[in-house]
C-alpha cells in the first residue's frame, strides 16, 4: 500500500488517485529574479523522483504542473538593480532555470504556466471572492477577509488570534484585520501594472497558484507540494481562496520537504549563507546531487557541505563501477549475453538460486521503503545491499552461474531509474581519469589501514607530480587538481 505524509492531517495516509489511474500533482515553482541556490534544488529533485516512482512502479499517469512566478516585488527590485525591465529579468532567469533542469536530468513538467499569462483569471477569482463577501477593497487594493473563513489556519495550525499577535504581520491601516492578506496590489509609479475593476495594479502572490492549479488540474487536486517554508502563509492562503470559491477541498494531500541548512541555519539568500546551484554543478554530476538529496528523508532538514557531496560522489562511483565492470565482462568475453537465459542452470546451482532469491527480497525492501512516505533513504540502502551481494557473487561465482550478474545489473538500473541514479553513462576520457584516480585513492586507503605508509605516501607523491593534491580530512580524502579544478575537487 502506497502511503504519504499529509501535512494537513499530520498523518501518514494511504494514497490513491481520485481519478482512476491519473494523479494530479502541483508543485510550487521558482520566482525568477535570480539564479537558484543549492537549497532550491531539493523540492525539484524530491518531487521529480516521487513523480517518476508513481509512474514507473505504481503505473499511474501523473499530470505534473509547476508554475513560474514571473512578476513579484523581488523581480521589480532586481530590474532596478540590473537596469532592465521586469520582462527581461524574468526571461533571463527563466531561461537559466530551464537550463538548470536539463543539466540536472529532471523530467520536464507537463505544464509550466507563468503568472503573467493568467492575470485575467486571477482578476476573475478576486472578483468572485468580493462577490461572496470574502474580500474587500480599499484604495485600489483588495484584501482577503480571513475571519470570514472559519477553517483558516487548518494547514499551519495557526489561529487568526495568533496571526494578529505575530511579528510577521505588518501594520497596515487599510486592513480590517492585521491578518488579512493582499489579493490585488495597487501599482506604484513605474511598476508593471494591469487594468482591473479596482484600478491599475497586479495580483498578490497567493492567487496565482490557485488559478493555475485549477486551470490544469481541476477544482480538487491530488497532491500539492513545496518546501515547508511555504506552509504559511502561501499554502494556507491558497487553500482559503480556492475553497471559499468552490466549497470543495482544494488539495487532498499536502507534501512539504525540509530545508537545506548551513551550520544549522536555514539556507537563504537574505542570510547570505548560500551557494548557487550552477556553481555546484560545475564540481559534481547531476547523479551525485540526486544521491546527496535522496539519501536524506525528504521531510527532514539537513546540513549542506561539500564533504557530504564528496561522499555521495564516491558512493555513486562505486555502484557505477560495478555495473560498468560487469557489463564490460559480458560484452568482451566469450560468455553469451542474456538471450541464452539464466534459467538454464537455476535448478542446478543453489548458490546462484540463493543469490537470485536475495535480489528478489531486496527489490521488495526497496518497494516497501518507497511505498512508506517515499522512503528513498531505505530504498537506496536496499540498492547498496544489492551491490554488496553482487560484489560477493562476482568474486565467487563461476561458469554459467555468472549469468545471474546480469539480473543484478538490470535490477539496480531499474530501481535507480525513478531516482535518476545508476543509469548507463557515456564513459568520457575525463570520466575514466576520475575513475582511475578514485581507484588509486581507495588503494592508498587500504595500504594505510595495513600500516603500509611508505607505499601510501609514494602514491600521494606520484599523484602530486601529476597535478592531483590529496587532502586527508576526518570525512575522508578529497582531491584538488592544479589543472582541472572544475572537474575534480
Amino acid at each position: 500500500m502506497f502511503k504519504l505524509y499529509n501535512t494537513l492531517t499530520r498523518k501518514v495516509e494511504p494514497f490513491q488517485p481520485q481519478d482512476g489511474n491519473t494523479v494530479k500533482m502541483y508543485v510550487c515553482g521558482p520566482t525568477v529574479y535570480d539564479y537558484l541556490h543549492i537549497g532550491n534544488l531539493r523540492p525539484l529533485i524530491v518531487y521529480n523522483a516521487l513523480r517518476r516512482y508513481m509512474e514507473i512502479f505504481k503505473g499511474w499517469k501523473v499530470i505534473y504542473v509547476q508554475n513560474i512566478t514571473d512578476i513579484d516585488d523581488k523581480i521589480i527590485d532586481r530590474a532596478v538593480t540590473e537596469g532592465q525591465d521586469t520582462v527581461e529579468i524574468a526571461a533571463k532567469y527563466t531561461d537559466a532555470y530551464f537550463k538548470l533542469l536539463s543539466a540536472l536530468d529532471l523530467s520536464p513538467a507537463d505544464h509550466n504556466p507563468r503568472a503573467t499569462d493568467y492575470i485575467a483569471e486571477m482578476i476573475k477569482l478576486i472578483a468572485t471572492l468580493l462577490d461572496k463577501g470574502y474580500a474587500y477593497e480599499q484604495d485600489g487594493n483588495v484584501y482577503f477577509r480571513v475571519t470570514k473563513f472559519a477553517q483558516y489556519g487548518k494547514l499551519s495550525r495557526r489561529s487568526v488570534e495568533d496571526l494578529q499577535q505575530g511579528a510577521r504581520i505588518a501594520v497596515n491601516e487599510k486592513k480590517e484585520n492585521p491578518a488579512d492578506f493582499t489579493l490585488w496590489k495597487a501599482s506604484k509609479t513605474g511598476e508593471p501594472q494591469w487594468d482591473s475593476p479596482w484600478g491599475a495594479g497586479r495580483p498578490g502572490w497567493h492567487s496565482e497558484c490557485v488559478v493555475m492549479a485549477q486551470k490544469f488540474l481541476g477544482e480538487t487536486i491530488d497532491i500539492h507540494a513545496g518546501g515547508n517554508d511555504l506552509i504559511f502563509p502561501h499554502h494556507e492562503n491558497e487553500i482559503i481562496q480556492a475553497e471559499a470559491v468552490t466549497g470543495k477541498t482544494f488539495a487532498r494531500f499536502w507534501l512539504h520537504n525540509g530545508m537545506l541548512t548551513t551550520r544549522g541555519a536555514e539556507m537563504h539568500k537574505s542570510h547570505g549563507n548560500f551557494v548557487y546551484a550552477h556553481q555546484v554543478i560545475k564540481k559534481f554530476t547531476a547523479e551525485t546531487i540526486h544521491y546527496f538529496y535522496l539519501t536524506r528523508h525528504y521531510r527532514k532538514p539537513f546540513d549542506y557541505s561539500e564533504e557530504a557531496l564528496e561522499e555521495a560522489k564516491k558512493a555513486v562511483w562505486r555502484v557505477n563501477n560495478l555495473l560498468d565492470n560487469i557489463e564490460a565482462e559480458f560484452s568482451s568475453s566469450h560468455i553469451a549475453k542474456q538471450d541464452q537465459t539464466s534459467e538454464k542452470s537455476d535448478s542446478a546451482n543453489s548458490y546462484r538460486n540463493n543469490f537470485l532469491q536475495r535480489l528478489s527480497q531486496l527489490k521488495q525492501q526497496y518497494i516497501t521503503a518507497m511505498d512508506n512516505d517515499f522512503g528513498s533513504v531505505d530504498a537506496i540502502a536496499a540498492v547498496q545491499e544489492i551491490v554488496r551481494e553482487a560484489n560477493r557473487f562476482h568474486i565467487r561465482a563461476t561458469g554459467d552461474d555468472r549469468y545471474a550478474l546480469q539480473d543484478a545489473v538490470a535490477l539496480i538500473r531499474s530501481l535507480g531509474l525513478p531516482l535518476s541514479l545508476f543509469q548507463r553513462r557515456e564513459r568520457t576520457e575525463i570520466g575514466r581519469e576520475e575513475e582511475l584516480l578514485h581507484l588509486l585513492i581507495d588503494l592508498r586507503q587500504r595500504l594505510r589501514e595495513k600500516k603500509d605508509f611508505a607505499l601510501g605516501d609514494k602514491i600521494r607523491q606520484d599523484l602530486a607530480q601529476l597535478g592531483f593534491i590529496l587532502k586527508d580530512t576526518p570525512q575522508g580524502t578529497t582531491v584538488v587538481s592544479t589543472t582541472q579544478t572544475d572537474q575534480l575537487k
